[in-house]
């Protein structure tokens, strides 16, 4: 019966593995209450943020605080980008074409968190962006094929958004020629203009 005793062996080898990799693992993770993680504080679009300000936390506006330290770390790590956190995460640009007033039709830059750019709605149109966002689910789908939409015509105006959103690439075409459209339209306003038509 040499299988039987080689079987056992094996078994019982892979099982010792096991269980000496998860007790090294509980050893190396540190308890929840060993150390607290620092939180840093969301900046929504009505604080009245420095947007040269290097990263959050700092209450002398310099990005110099430790919790940035940390902060600027973790986002390098995770890839999100160099430079000036906010900017590096969230930026869209906004080309918009035959919307029916000519101050809402051009390119415009927009970053999120904190706002700024050349968008003439940026806080509005970050706390909008941001209420709609949710893990999972991309923002910029566009109407799916085969949806059945209501045959109606919403005018000319077409638009066109690049960037970064929430850490995914975003290049999404906006127009208004079918319901479907028309409400995805809407539901991207201020981001999006308001129409003439």
């Amino acid at each position: 019966m040499p299988y039987r005793r080689t079987y056992r062996h094996a078994v019982a080898t892979a099982a010792l593995s096991v269980a000496t990799a998860v007790a090294a693992l509980v050893m190396t993770v540190p308890a929840a209450s060993a150390a607290p993680i620092p939180l840093v504080p969301h900046r929504s679009a009505a604080d009245p943020a420095d947007p040269a300000d290097a990263g959050p936390g700092a209450a002398d506006g310099t990005g110099t605080g430790p919790v940035d330290e940390a902060w600027r770390g973790a986002v390098g790590a995770a890839g999100l980008g160099a430079g000036r956190l906010g900017r590096g995460a969230d930026h869209l640009t906004v080309t918009v074409t035959r919307s029916g007033t000519a101050e809402a039709d051009g390119t415009f830059e927009l970053y999120c968190h904190p706002h700024s750019g050349s968008h003439h709605a940026a806080a509005r149109a970050c706390d909008a962006l941001d209420r709609q966002t949710s893990w999972g689910k991309d923002l910029f789908a566009p109407v799916p094929r085969g949806a059945k939409c209501t045959m109606m015509y919403g005018g000319p105006a077409t638009a066109h958004v690049t960037g970064t959103w929430a850490g995914r690439p975003v290049n999404a075409d906006f127009r208004r020629t079918n319901g479907c459209e028309i409400d995805r339209w809407n539901r991207f306003q201020p981001l999006l203009p308001v129409t003439a038509s």
